[in-house]
């Protein structure tokens, strides 16, 4: 990665849909080099794919909370793989701690949230318990990664 790659990445987080022709202008090189650049990072795993970014409230789901797991360890692949079905999660992570897994839940209103979290994630074999914690604001963070 240099520093063209890293200026290909910020005006990709800035702008997805923008075109190879655009980009190539905005970084100053080649549409032939920003191309097999683009071609090149998305090989390597670096850029895994293009997303819009949506506002979930105005998308219907008002309701954010993180749900926080124990489970039994000797199964944490099977219950992640299982976790993955249920309706509504959004990003689940293992993490290190006083959990074993968190997760980030967004649903249309807290009865919802409810039946997620009593009839989705307890439902899975392995979950030993839950916290969940509801966000009554979200704000990004001032860098980003690019």
């Amino acid at each position: 990665m240099d520093d063209v790659d890293w200026a290909i990445l910020r005006e990709l987080a800035a702008d997805g849909r923008m075109s190879v022709r655009t980009l190539a202008e905005r970084i100053r090189v080649s549409r032939t080099n920003a191309y097999a650049r683009l071609e090149r990072l998305a090989a390597d795993g670096v850029i895994t794919g293009f997303t819009a970014r949506l506002d979930p409230a105005r998308a219907g789901l008002g309701t954010t909370a993180y749900v926080l797991l124990n489970i039994d360890q000797n199964a944490w692949r099977t219950i992640s793989d299982q976790l993955r079905d249920v309706p509504y999660v959004q990003h689940m992570a293992l993490v290190g701690g006083d959990v074993d897994i968190m997760m980030l839940v967004r649903t249309p209103d807290n009865a919802t949230l409810r039946d997620v979290v009593i009839a989705g994630v307890h439902a899975v074999p392995g979950v030993r318990s839950t916290r969940t914690w509801l966000v009554f604001e979200e704000l990004a963070g001032r860098r980003s990664l690019v």
